[in-house]
């Protein structure tokens, strides 16, 4: 079994590490919105390590964490547009991107400017694809993605994995009660671009992180 306590030393002095945490909200009207079930419990546990861990920490994210002041940076964000934004302006100085947010894959083309009364009738929404604002970032970056599934989630994890150009994903399946969205625990599968797959029992989010963070370092300190 892993051991979550091994990420005891400030190997990330200096470094800067970007966290992103929460949902996307993106708008079908000022009051309405398509969003998501992530509580960013699992972003902010990964920005408390890095902090812990010597990092100066610029946490994104959608929801606001339990202690913001611990961090350097925390900057809030509602639609993948804010979070490329605010993203893509953080990694300038940054040396580890965590993509731990639940990023919305669409928006609606036409969000409605007044609230949407109903009117009997059906309405429909058109829904356009987000960009991957992942792949603007620069490979000298460490990058680390998630992979929340439903289905084929080593396959689409890996997917992920390629398509991403991440150093390593962490693929969990967000059906399961005990690792879904909102609990304090998790399961993750983390597939390496070497081909390493390493399936972690069930910890707490804490414990995950400090694993996640281990293999970070590692990769930190061979120079990625």
């Amino acid at each position: 079994m892993p051991n979550s306590q091994q990420c005891s030393t400030k190997g990330l002095t200096g470094k800067h590490v970007v966290v992103t945490a929460g949902g996307n909200r993106e708008p079908i009207d000022p009051i309405r919105f398509i969003g998501n079930r992530s509580s960013g419990k699992m972003g902010f546990a990964l920005a408390d390590v890095a902090q812990d861990l010597g990092a100066r920490v610029t946490l994104i994210t959608t929801i606001e964490p339990p202690k913001p002041e611990k961090y350097d940076v925390v900057q809030y964000t509602e639609t993948c547009a804010e979070m490329r934004e605010a993203v893509l302006s953080a990694c300038k100085s940054a040396d580890v991107i965590i993509m731990a947010a639940a990023v919305s894959d669409f928006h609606v083309a036409k969000p409605a400017p007044q609230k949407i009364k109903k009117q009997g009738k059906k309405i429909i929404l058109e829904l356009i694809e987000n960009e991957d604002f992942l792949l603007e970032l620069p490979d000298t970056l460490v990058k680390v993605g998630f992979a929340a599934e439903t289905q084929d989630l080593l396959e689409n994890a890996l997917k992920k994995l390629e398509t991403k150009r991440l150093h390593f994903i962490c693929a969990n399946d967000v059906t399961a009660p005990d690792v879904g969205f909102g609990v304090n625990t998790n399961r993750i599968t983390i597939l390496h671009t070497s081909g390493e797959k390493e399936e972690l029992p069930l910890m707490s989010k804490r414990a995950v992180a400090h694993e996640i963070l281990k293999r970070i370092l590692q990769v930190v300190s061979h120079g990625q």
